[in-house]
């Protein structure tokens, strides 16, 4: 039995017994759920329930049997944070949202982009699933929904072709102010992958891995992969913000074109 597997079979049990009823469902998120862990991936546990033991779980035998598994994986090197405990309904109501088109924003601090359920659902490996809740949320989700689809693209379309006719974008090239110029350029970024993910009926990633994965999606425009690194490393020189700007507005109208066509 490999490290990984003997680590998920002695945590599975204590991370269950968290939920009130001992019996909560587990899946495995992050980059191992996703297929593309490697050596700098950690363990990102996910445990679903009605309610946990309490009234305060983190003071609970329960808690304290789970951490004292948890340091002991990670004195020998294992990354793992901890466990983030979600409730059914509420990850339910999120879902149901999503489903119809309607994007709910959560911001944690782990996240650059925001957190997207979407992406988490469709890709946790599930681990233990009593209720077969979990299995069901991946089944809703096996066919990218259209009414999100339609939301997605509009709401980071519209956000691209601001910047690419906003005369302030100019100016701060002009002026090379250089933390609005990064701060523009993640940003855009950012809309760029969301959309060509949306456009390919792909749930998008998250933060980590969507410069590769997005090369692998089916419908991109030219030269995708090497246009978004030259965009993303732009390098040095007197030019080199405006060279960003204007690979960005033609990246931009490509784009535009792919979704008309």
């Amino acid at each position: 039995m490999s490290r990984e597997a003997e680590l998920i079979a002695a945590m599975t049990p204590l991370i269950a017994d968290l939920a009130e009823d001992g019996n909560g469902a587990v899946a495995l998120a992050g980059s191992r759920g996703k297929g593309r862990s490697d050596a700098q991936s950690d363990f990102d546990f996910r445990v679903y329930a009605d309610a946990y033991r309490g009234p305060e779980v983190r003071q609970t035998e329960a808690w304290r049997r789970f951490e004292t598994a948890l340091r002991s994986w990670q004195a020998e090197g294992i990354r793992m944070d901890g466990v983030w405990m979600r409730r059914y309904s509420g990850v339910q109501r999120d879902l149901d949202s999503w489903l119809a088109g309607i994007v709910v924003p959560k911001s944690f601090e782990w996240t650059i982009w925001g957190y997207h359920l979407p992406t988490d659902l469709a890709n946790q490996q599930i681990i233990a699933d009593p209720r077969g809740l979990l299995t069901g949320w991946k089944q809703q989700l096996a066919r990218y929904p259209e009414a999100l689809r339609a939301s997605v693209l509009s709401q980071y379309m519209d956000v691209l072709r601001y910047w690419a006719r906003d005369y302030h974008y100019e100016s701060k090239v002009v002026r090379r102010d250089l933390v609005f110029l990064v701060g523009l350029t993640g940003k855009l970024a950012n809309a760029i992958l969301q959309t060509v993910f949306a456009f390919n009926r792909v749930y998008f990633p998250g933060d980590g891995w969507n410069l590769p994965m997005a090369a692998e999606l089916e419908r991109l425009p030219p030269d995708f992969h090497q246009r978004m690194t030259a965009i993303l490393e732009p390098g040095q020189g007197p030019d080199t913000w405006r060279r960003q700007r204007t690979e960005l507005i033609g990246l931009i109208a490509d784009l535009e074109a792919m979704i008309a066509a």
